[in-house]
């Protein structure tokens, strides 16, 4: 019997209500077994950076990756099918059968919060690296699921916001990053987003969900609900959605059966759910009996994980702005300064957040490659939301092991549950059930941090807090924000407080009925004022041969769930880097920070390093990239602009609901290029690498569908060098932009040449015809620009 019939089979032996009952999860992250067609539970986990397990608190510590857009800048299907392979092994390892991700929206507007989790603002570029992503993963037996379709480009009013998109741009933009991944990997799964699309929500559909791809695409996978995006019944499943997620609960269960009963909805309809569910269950080994997982893979700590991270990380890092000063020489003495040195971000905020083994800081990397030629000086305050006690802050009073001890109390304030945490935060009421008749949730910790310190709580609901004979009574709410939040930004207060011996901090939470949120202790030293922070800063410069300063941004910005208001450096640090430059003899600006940001103190400075978020080993992979170690060969994925404004797409806050996508196929480089504003800082595509770099005379030859272009090109630096070609084309037509339509990467030696072909992207010549609702092609004619990023224009090639 072929897999296609034994699936048909199993489909006709289920009831209508076991079927409806397997389309809607069973807890937060996991699916209904049903033994009687072998189906075992299936589990998902967040990512696309990280295997997070199926609990949102409590989980496993996990491998940490570098974040979306870094290892896009690697411009290497290479690197992001080698991450989908790790991300594979760690899902293997925690028995998780699907990874949610990759993350293939546009960076439409550089105020997108959830652009660190996204790889471009081109759609070729990001379909081609999500394609090999999931190919990583999928080869190891692990579910891939691309999310999230479709015009998901912005986090204000993510929920009820309805993304305006003429049907030409969401065919050639929007959807081809899911058109390329479909049909060249294959994955197992799909997310529809939150938001609508013209109208109609994205669960619901059947245009962009039946009609393109399951019809057009042939995708062959399941279409899941983004986390309590679905609201229909009937709507929904004829839209082509397959799965509700997340479970028991849903709108789905009685209300699709009385739905196919009174004819709304065919039942051939909820077979075909079940049918793709199953095929799913199939692929990842959960049908037909449990599966055998392997128990040999790398632990996130071990030397060869921590080595690969490092490499993968470096690698992606892209140099801006270089007058010679890196790659540091061994003996450079290196003045180390900035908030983000010594808190360095690995990672952006939300459900991409894993519990990393650790979290190497900069200041950790360099002092462990120079030793005592590092120092490390503190910088400006880069948050203003409290925040979770960092590692190691606080001891449990009963453990006596660092994190924090949680009671669970009744109404009589007898236990109902004592348990560790090694993180300060837990959740309530979102992985597991309250015990019956809890009525308040006890927070106790042993405060390590001394002299001034800030502490506090995080949480939303009525608290009373305590640090020592210190008491407060508080209420805290997150207001107008995300329906989220109260899980992936708790609303905080702090307070300062002196302490000179450890302290304990006490914080009890009164539970309401169905109370669902992340809670959690903070503390930390207290903050700096600017000033005097800066002057020591620039005091201590004075004397290094170089002064490293990192600024960047945080998962205050970077985040799931809200968008920025600016791409400002938050806080003083655009002083602190003038400060630091006015007095060392040479700076290196390092960006911890994984989307464009601002940077008017650019011609004071010698050299800048974009780092992104670059996971668990920061430090390392930033030490060496800076030591030239791992040349970073990264390529920018977005384009930076040069003051807030001045970008094709700039607004991300919807109008009267409506967010309409104006700027039509003329998003990030493609409008810049046509003048649609001023010419941004960094193009696309620009990186400079340690070497520099001479082009030949390129040669077109006429491939199947598309141009082949081969250029000779020399690396004139003094050190290897990897160098990234980039085709674009620039059309005749005038509604038609540039776009990328190839690209291709050579190492090569110091005074060496390499013959470089890149193998056009036939897709690229397309435009939709939406009068006859079909393909057609552009305009013949046009020229190939040869280049390294827009920017930097190498030969033109007329066609």
């Amino acid at each position: 019997m072929t897999t296609q019939a034994r699936l048909h089979e199993h489909v006709a032996s289920l009831s209508l209500e076991a079927k409806v009952r397997l389309l809607t999860g069973a807890t937060v992250f996991t699916l209904h077994p049903a033994p009687e067609v072998g189906l075992d539970a299936l589990a998902l986990s967040d990512g696309p950076t990280g295997v997070r397990g199926v609990k949102v608190s409590g989980h496993d510590q996990a491998a940490l990756l570098p974040n979306a857009t870094l290892l896009a800048a690697s411009w290497s299907e290479e690197t992001l099918a080698t991450a989908g392979r790790i991300l594979a092994e760690e899902a293997e390892r925690q028995r998780v059968h699907v990874v949610l991700g990759p993350t293939i929206n546009l960076h439409r507007s550089p105020l997108g919060g959830r652009l660190f989790e996204a790889y471009a603002e081109d759609p070729m570029l990001t379909g081609k690296l999500a394609a090999a992503y999931v190919r990583g993963l999928q080869e190891h037996g692990i579910g891939a699921c691309l999310k999230h379709l479709v015009a998901n480009e912005a986090e204000t009013q993510r929920t009820t916001v309805d993304s305006q998109v003429d049907e030409a741009t969401l065919r050639e933009v929007y959807l081809l990053p899911f058109e390329i991944a479909v049909e060249e990997s294959q994955p197992w799964s799909v997310m529809a987003a939150y938001n609508k699309v013209n109208g109609t929500a994205s669960t619901e559909q059947d245009h962009v969900q039946n009609e393109i791809l399951k019809q057009d695409w042939g995708f062959d996978g399941l279409v899941m609900s983004d986390w309590g995006a679905t609201h229909t019944a009937a709507a929904a499943a004829n839209g082509g959605l397959d799965l509700v997620m997340p479970g028991p609960e849903g709108p789905w269960g009685d209300a699709l059966v009385a739905a196919v009963r009174d004819g709304e909805v065919d039942e051939s309809v909820v077979d075909d759910h079940v049918l793709r569910l199953l095929r799913l269950a199939d692929r990842v080994d959960a049908l037909d009996g449990p599966r055998a997982w392997r128990t040999d893979r790398l632990e996130p700590g071990s030397g060869e994980r921590r080595e690969q991270l490092t490499r993968l990380a470096a690698a992606g890092m892209t140099v801006l702005v270089n007058d010679g000063t890196l790659p540091l020489p061994r003996e450079t003495t290196v003045a180390l300064v900035g908030r983000h040195a010594v808190e360095t971000v690995v990672m952006g905020g939300g459900s991409a957040e894993v519990r990393p083994v650790h979290r190497v800081s900069i200041a950790d990397g360099l002092r462990e490659a120079l030793g005592d030629q590092v120092s490390v000086t503190d910088g400006v305050e880069v948050r203003v939301r409290p925040r979770i006690a960092r590692p190691g802050a606080l001891r449990d009073p009963v453990t006596g092991t660092p994190g924090i001890h949680v009671d669970v109390l009744d109404v009589d304030g007898a236990v109902l549950t004592s348990t560790h945490h090694d993180a300060a935060t837990t959740t309530f009421g979102v992985d597991d059930p309250m015990p019956a008749g809890a009525a308040n949730a006890r927070l106790t910790a042993v405060v390590l941090d001394h002299g001034t310190i800030e502490v506090g709580v995080l949480g939303e609901g009525a608290w009373a807090f305590s640090v020592g004979d210190d008491t407060h009574a508080l209420s805290l709410d997150i207001g107008d924000g995300d329906p989220a939040d109260p899980v992936l930004r708790p609303p905080g207060w702090t307070t300062e407080v002196r302490v000179d011996d450890p302290v304990l901090l006490q914080a009890t939470l009164t539970l309401t009925e169905g109370y669902a949120a992340r809670v959690g202790l903070g503390s930390r030293p207290a903050p700096v004022h600017p000033g005097p922070a800066i002057e020591a800063a620039a005091a201590a410069v004075r004397d290094a041969d170089v002064a490293v300063v990192v600024v960047g941004l945080t998962e205050e910005e970077e985040t799931e769930g809200c968008d920025k208001a600016t791409l400002a450096l938050p806080g003083e640090q655009d002083a602190l880097v003038s400060a630091v430059a006015s007095a060392a003899r040479r700076t290196v600006v390092v960006l911890n920070a994984a989307t464009p940001v601002l940077m008017p103190w650019l011609d004071e400075v010698d050299a800048v390093l974009w780092a992104g978020f670059p996971g668990q080993e920061s430090g390392h992979a930033v030490a060496a990239a800076l030591l030239g170690d791992v040349e970073p060969a990264g390529r920018l994925v977005t384009s930076f602009p040069a003051a807030d404004g001045d970008h094709p797409s700039w607004t991300v806050r919807p109008t009267d609901g409506a967010l309409p996508y104006t700027e039509g196929a003329f998003l990030g480089y493609r409008g810049y290029a046509a003048g649609r504003a001023p010419a941004p800082a960094f193009w696309f595509g620009h990186g400079l690498g340690y070497a520099a770099w001479e082009y030949g005379v390129p040669t077109v030859a006429t491939g199947d569908a598309a141009p082949v272009l081969t250029v000779a090109v020399t690396n004139t630096g003094d050190r290897e060098s990897r160098e990234v070609v980039q085709v674009y084309l620039e059309p005749v037509e005038a509604d038609q932009p540039v776009r990328l339509v190839g690209w291709a990467a050579a190492v090569v030696p110091s005074g060496g040449t390499a013959e470089v072909t890149v193998t056009c992207e036939p897709r690229m010549w397309r435009r939709w015809d939406v009068e006859a609702d079909r393909w057609d092609r552009i305009a013949d004619g046009g020229r190939l620009l040869v280049a390294r990023g827009l920017g930097d224009v190498r030969a033109t090639v007329a066609l």
